[in-house]
């Protein structure tokens, strides 16, 4: 019997870590590892607001929701993902603790003032690299259609306090150019760490998370292992898929005090 909650095309998938569920659809993009390593990554505040830029389906959000009592905002720029992130939150019984916003983040204002982190994973690729015959909403979710590198950090930049967290997740291709990015925005980089498939192969995503108006001086934490030789899950892997919290993303070290800019 279908599920009077989805629309034509849309899929209930579990999000495997505290029953949590969300809508989605082979039309649009849907959420991979990237997101998932993102939102175990990122430092929230226990309380406060905390925003997720390019929230696509609200996958970020509702992962965050399990971390911190704190309000939680996801802005997309596309009316179907934004809906569909808006009834994940619904059907999930959270829409007293997340809010998603239809919106270009370029132009976006917090209409509460500044955030205590921001969270963003942004589309990879510049628009003049390789083809991008796919539908729209997958385009716009890989390539910098809606936004570019400097205009996200830019945003990042603007809606955080002096003295919050942004964390990102992005291609390690692109590093020298995010860093750059970050500063020109008064982001400094505090923490980073590499994802790889096997432990033999290169680094194929990074996680940064940067300080507002920070000192330099950044972390380069283990680096993550996907895969076995045999391409199971790494048990780290897993445990991030599955939210426990006795491991945390960054291999158990503590994360950074908070520092006085």
């Amino acid at each position: 019997m279908p599920d009077a909650r989805l629309k034509p095309g849309e899929r209930l998938d579990d999000l495997l870590t505290y029953e949590l569920k969300i809508i989605q659809s082979p039309e649009v993009f849907s959420f991979s590892l990237d997101a998932v390593l993102l939102a175990r990554f990122a430092t929230v505040p226990p309380r406060g607001r905390v925003l997720d830029l390019c929230t696509g389906n609200g996958v970020i959000p509702l992962l965050l929701s399990t971390r911190t009592s704190a309000r939680i905002e996801g802005v997309e720029i596309q009316p179907r993902l934004a809906d569909m992130a808006e009834r994940s939150v619904a059907l999930n019984g959270l829409a007293d603790r997340i809010r998603i916003r239809l919106g270009d983040l370029k132009e976006y204002e917090s209409p509460d003032g500044p955030y205590d982190a921001i969270t963003v994973n942004p589309p990879y690729m510049p628009v003049k690299s390789g083809e991008h015959k796919e539908n729209l909403h997958h385009a716009m979710a890989r390539h910098e259609i809606g936004c570019t590198l400097e205009e996200v950090t830019a945003a990042c930049s603007r809606l955080v306090k002096r003295g919050g967290r942004v964390s990102m997740v992005h291609r390690p291709s692109r590093l020298v150019e995010i860093t750059e990015a970050m500063r020109r925005n008064r982001l400094e980089p505090k923490r980073m760490r590499f994802i790889h498939s096997h432990a033999d192969s290169e680094a194929n995503m990074v996680l940064i998370e940067a300080l507002k108006e920070g000192k330099p001086e950044v972390r380069l934490l283990p680096p993550l292992i996907v895969y076995h030789k045999d391409r199971e899950y790494t048990q780290e892997l897993l445990d991030v898929f599955y939210g426990r919290k006795d491991r945390l993303i960054d291999n158990g070290n503590k994360e950074t005090e908070a520092e006085t800019p």
